[in-house]
Formats: C-alpha cells, sequence, structure tokens
C-alpha cells in the first residue's frame, strides 16, 4: 500500500513522462492512499492540461470519468485535527505550500509517527524532498 500525490497519480490517466513507470508502480500494488482534496487536485490538472491544449474537451471528459471511478476504490485519509496539526508543523520545517503541507500530513497520519521507509509515490520536487526527511521512501 502506497500513498501517491496528485501529481503522480494524475499520469496514471493522462501520457506524460513517468505515466510509464507510474502504471508499473500501481499495477505491483494496486491499493492506492490519498488525501481528501487528491480529486481535487486532479481535477485541476486536467483542466489545466485542457487549456494547454494537451487534452482534448472529449479527452478531459474521460479522464475526469476515469478518476471518478478510481476515486471509489482508493483509501482517502479524510481532513481532521491530526492532520492540521502536522501540517502546521511540516509549513514551518519545509518549503511547501498549504495543499502539499496538507497532502504530506495526511500520508504521515496515515502510517502514523515516526515514519519508518512507507512509500510516498510522487513528482513534486519540494514535496518529494520533505516526505524524504519525514521518512518516506520515494517512488520513482
Amino acid at each position: 500500500m502506497k500513498f501517491w500525490d496528485s501529481s503522480a497519480l494524475i499520469q496514471l490517466f493522462v501520457e506524460q513522462n513517468e505515466s510509464g513507470i507510474l502504471r508499473k508502480i500501481v499495477k505491483n500494488d494496486l491499493d492506492i492512499v490519498v488525501w481528501w482534496g487528491t480529486i481535487l487536485e486532479c481535477k485541476s490538472a486536467v483542466a489545466r492540461l485542457r487549456r494547454e491544449g494537451v487534452v482534448t474537451i472529449d479527452q478531459e471528459g474521460q479522464i475526469r470519468s476515469k478518476l471518478k471511478t478510481a476515486s471509489t476504490c482508493w483509501i482517502e485519509i479524510m481532513p481532521g485535527e491530526q492532520v492540521r496539526q502536522v501540517a502546521s508543523r511540516l509549513l514551518v520545517n519545509h518549503p511547501l505550500r498549504t495543499a502539499d503541507s496538507l497532502q504530506l500530513a495526511a500520508a504521515i497520519t496515515w502510517v502514523g509517527a515516526p515514519v519508518q521507509e512507507d512509500c510516498f509515490v510522487c513528482l513534486d520536487s519540494k514535496l518529494r524532498e520533505a516526505a524524504r526527511k519525514e521518512g518516506f521512501f520515494l517512488l520513482p
């Protein structure tokens, strides 16, 4: 079971640079854990890709449909006081944006502290570095 960041998860649905390796990762372990805002971040990413001309409006609809289906299978860490407290600490200790701190806080809340080499699947460099410093094993 692995925690997936939106930056990696979206590439399972939209062909990009790391899509092949990410599909291999998920094929080996179909149990995906995400934070509460993941579906929103993925919808935002696909809308941005449509605006940039990377995907068509029809493709955007297909991707949104696939995301909706996938979201019924993944484990979602809900917002709460513990996530907020961990996110507050992360914002002090790492150069993260609020959403990224909430995402990493959800991962930490899921595995419990201290993190002991649990897997964090992510492509965002700042979030990867913060997750590494918090003790996660990073993929890819």
